[in-house]
């Protein structure tokens, strides 16, 4: 309905108000480099409607970079149309955007009750795990958001400007080709002076290696920013030599693994559970990856779509609104390339 339906039985006014405030914005720009969109695959607003508007925008500004900020669903019991939807969503990104930065719901909630368990115990908060949990999730990705995309000092100008280019240079260091686009994200801090090297292997604990077929994992481009690296340490440290060995780059590339740096860490949030904020002394590494591990996301959206079109499950609700079997197939041959163009390099 987001995608198709809406717009044949109501208009299009919703998606024009979303267009006009766009162009308001781009047009007060000195500089206008492109669009970040935040936005949920699984649901019908996020995946259909988010889609979209990523089209729409890319028609309205061709030579402009758009990022996706998309949150992949649980793999089980969130929806029973996830599935149709994450498919048809990321099928779509794929043709409009520039890059999709993936968050997994899953990962994000194991990260968060880790969390709320190490705050429950350190300020004597309630045990209780499920109230605060979606808090604790949004704040997780927010962080590493921020961690990724705040100005850093290697594209500041000489007067200590900063352009706000770090979401396109990041596109460009990290997708060296465009049939490959999808990006994860790790981090790792500590409230005192730890070694770079510490926090490297603690961002690589949640990296994959091998897929379950036995296949080893690698990655096209890797993107390290380090914040907090006050004596200019981390280019001097083996960080970046023990990134480039955990995510297995590819041999292709000459440059495979970049990075930035900050000296210091602004606070992002005024809640005492953050505590990478608590002390001036900090260390935050947060790694952006062009992993070959997101084909096992891919596999398991289309294995289980192709299991519920066979059966010919819910696929009323979509035809209803304009969706066809020609989409979904579309959308399966779209994801299917993806995965052959990571599984060949």
């Amino acid at each position: 309905m987001g995608y198709h339906g809406h717009w044949v039985e109501e208009g299009d006014q919703l998606l024009q108000q979303a267009m006009e405030a766009v162009r308001q914005e781009a047009e007060r720009r000195d500089y206008y480099g492109g669009t970040i969109m935040l936005h949920s695959v699984s649901g019908g607003t996020g995946s259909g409607l988010g889609s979209r508007l990523c089209e729409e925008i890319r028609a309205e500004f061709p030579v402009s970079h758009i990022l996706t900020v998309s949150v992949v669903p649980h793999q089980s019991g969130e929806s029973p149309l996830q599935h149709y939807n994450t498919l048809l969503s990321l099928a779509a990104l794929h043709r409009s955007s520039d890059a999709i930065l993936l968050f997994h719901n899953d990962q994000a909630l194991s990260y968060s009750r880790d969390l709320q368990k190490k705050v429950s115990g350190t300020f004597g908060l309630s045990s209780g795990l499920a109230q605060g949990t979606l808090s604790f999730m949004n704040k997780h990705i927010v962080s590493c958001i921020a961690g990724l995309l705040l100005p850093v000092h290697n594209l500041t100008t000489a007067s200590n400007w900063s352009l706000g280019v770090e979401p396109w240079e990041l596109i460009r260091s990290v997708c060296p080709m465009p049939a490959a686009k999808l990006l994860s994200i790790t981090q790792a801090g500590s409230r005192e002076k730890l070694k770079w090297d510490s926090l490297a292997s603690s961002t690589l604990q949640s990296v994959p290696q091998v897929s379950l077929a036995g296949r080893s994992y690698t990655s096209r481009a890797v993107l390290a920013v380090a914040r907090g690296d006050q004596d200019n340490s981390f280019i001097m440290s083996s960080a970046l030599n023990k990134l480039k060995r955990g995510h297995r780059c590819v041999a292709w590339n000459p440059f495979p693994v970049d990075h930035w740096t900050v000296c210091v860490i602004l606070c992002l949030f005024s809640d005492p559970c953050n505590e990478v904020c608590l002390s001036p002394n900090a260390h935050l590494l947060t790694v952006c990856s062009n992993h070959s591990s997101v084909t096992s996301l891919l596999d398991h959206v289309v294995h289980r779509t192709k299991e519920m079109i066979c059966v010919r499950a819910y696929l009323h609700w979509y035809e209803r609104y304009g969706v066809e079997d020609q989409d979904f197939q579309q959308a399966v041959e779209t994801l299917l390339k993806v995965v052959e163009e990571y599984d060949a390099h």
